[in-house]
């Protein structure tokens, strides 16, 4: 493929999509999706970064159909309530972009259940908010979910001795862990969907390395990944540039189901959308399986 931008997105009117955080990338797949016809809802904790972004949607876009959705991913109760308020108020969903997250945390912390923050926001969070919503998409039209993986997920592995890094955690180590897991969740409800026939596609996709505010959000303004990320930004590229394979695997009729997206320069790093092959240990089913049981134990959910 060459050079697929925003421009590509083919139309979404009458389409309605749940994309998870405010900022960055979220803010960039939410304008992308109003622009092109969609009903977003724009779903994060912070109200007032919500509003913030509502507000600079429908200035870009007078006429955009945006709303912003409170949800701590961090918070099980806070998600399941996110899920019964948007089953209130429509009767199906046809894209979900798990897309939030935190990053780097320089001491371990944990998310209101007891999970280490990473693995908790990062994939839990998102792993029991698609549970909660399958009911919408196996209604929606053409249905698919996107969640996104990262570059740091190659050096990712699964420990399930230590899931929660309550013994030994180290900060990048553990936000791999917790991205590999996002990327072995997308395969395996894809795996999952065709083999129960719910009809739900599910991809994975990764922006690069992108100018958002992730690094300095979790490791700190001060620590050498946020200072990089403030003093030498020819390393990132721009946020709308890494949302790209993302809306690639959200809306292009070609994407493949249970495929993995990325940007096609510099090893991933930046670029434009492409399928790639993705980390090796992505793609162990038998992990993921046990993974996908291990997560149903800890969230209580499970996926109807």
């Amino acid at each position: 493929m060459t050079k697929w931008t925003t421009s590509n997105v083919p139309p979404q009117h009458g389409r309605t999509a749940v994309v998870t955080g405010t900022g960055g990338l979220g803010y960039e797949d939410a304008l992308a999706l109003a622009r092109a016809g969609s009903s977003v809802v724009i779903a994060g904790r912070n109200a007032r970064k919500g509003a913030e972004a509502v507000a600079a949607i429908k200035k870009a876009i007078p006429g955009g159909q945006v709303r912003f959705g409170e949800v701590d991913l961090a918070n099980l109760a806070s998600i399941a309530e996110f899920a019964a308020q948007l089953a209130r108020e429509q009767d199906g969903l046809d894209l979900l972009i798990n897309n939030a997250g935190v990053m780097t945390p320089p001491a371990r912390r944990e998310t209101k259940d007891g999970f280490e923050l990473q693995f908790g926001t990062n994939y839990l969070g998102h792993f029991a908010l698609t549970a909660h919503l399958m009911p919408l998409l196996k209604k929606g039209r053409k249905p698919r979910v996107v969640t996104l993986g990262s570059v740091a997920a190659r050096q990712g592995a699964i420990n399930f001795d230590d899931l929660q890094a309550e013994h030994d955690y180290k900060p990048m180590p553990v936000y791999s862990q917790s991205k590999l897991a996002c990327v072995m969740f997308a395969f395996e409800l894809s795996r999952r969907s065709k083999a129960a026939g719910w009809g739900v596609e599910s991809l994975a996709a990764h922006p690069g390395i992108s100018r958002t505010d992730l690094l300095p959000n979790g490791a700190g303004q001060t620590s050498a990944p946020g200072m990089a990320r403030r003093f030498l930004p020819f390393l990132f590229q721009p946020a709308w540039q890494g949302a790209l394979p993302t809306l690639y695997a959200a809306t292009e009729p070609t994407a493949r189901d249970g495929a993995y997206y990325g940007p096609d320069r510099l090893g991933g790093t930046r670029g434009y959308p492409t399928e790639e092959k993705p980390p090796m240990q992505a793609l162990d089913a038998s992990v993921a399986a046990r993974l996908w049981d291990a997560s149903q134990e800890l969230t209580n959910v499970t996926f109807v």
